[in-house]
């Protein structure tokens, strides 16, 4: 593995508040989503008493599907996006489902058969994504871009694989409203866990999501971010009081 630092130790990386080897992140981030993912979808009800679906209606109205379009959701997991795109570019779009985590994967699979849809799913590391350069109309990553080892690079490839004019989605946790901090982190760290130990069985998992969430970086440095990866235009959203922002840029 690569030393930037040139102290002779590999280049490290946050697994929530802990400090690991950037080579053990994704094992390690697999390993939550693996015992997550039967849940996961009740969870996200309940840890958002259903606020993630508007989050998401919002996320979907703004990237403006047309009949045709192609669109890419990355780490899509269970296919909550996926569904939707797919209903909107039609039989003459294509909506492409990928994930890292085979656990997650198949069950937006699943979910998408169900629905009717025969669209691509493809398992990958968003670091270094299987598809041409300039394919995509829309790039859309929904409460994953947190979990990505090196989150630039995964930027690069999103920005890369989009056309000209192509816009880039990314819905993420951010920084809440400061004067909900003290409540939000109350609820972070004692309500989030013991939801988790009572119904998914697992405290540790979701105690990681909420370090995770102060660890990724706040809206103005993901936008800055963005922009570092070749968008252009871009700008935010904040949603409930910035619990969640949704940025968006255009390809140049």
């Amino acid at each position: 593995m690569s030393d930037p630092t040139g102290s002779g130790h590999p280049a490290q990386t946050h697994f929530g508040f802990e400090n690991v080897p950037e080579a053990q992140k994704a094992s390690r981030v697999g390993q939550v989503f693996d015992s997550v993912a039967s849940r996961y979808d009740r969870m996200n009800d309940l840890m958002s008493v259903g606020l993630h679906r508007v989050w998401k209606a919002f996320t979907v109205a703004q990237a403006a599907l047309r009949p045709g379009m192609r669109v890419l959701e990355v780490a899509g997991g269970t296919a909550d996006l996926s569904r939707q795109f797919a209903r909107r570019v039609g039989p003459t779009g294509e909506a492409w489902l990928t994930d890292i985590n085979g656990s997650m994967l198949s069950i937006g699979r699943d979910r998408l058969l169900d629905d009717g849809q025969a669209q691509p799913v493809v398992r990958c590391n968003a670091e270094c994504l299987p598809f041409p350069s300039g394919y995509f109309d829309r790039c859309v990553v929904a409460f994953g871009l947190r979990n990505m080892t090196r989150k630039e690079a995964a930027l690069a490839e999103m920005s890369r694989v989009l056309k000209p004019g192509g816009r880039l989605l990314v819905l993420e946790f951010s920084k809440v409203w400061k004067p909900l901090e003290p409540l939000y982190d109350t609820y972070s760290f004692k309500v989030l866990p013991w939801m988790g130990s009572r119904v998914a069985g697992d405290a540790d998992s979701y105690r990681y999501l909420a370090e995770s969430i102060r660890m990724h970086p706040d809206q103005e440095t993901l936008a800055s971010m963005m922009q570092s990866a070749g968008l252009s235009g871009v700008r935010f959203f904040n949603l409930t009081a910035g619990v969640v922002a949704l940025h968006e840029g255009v390809r140049i």
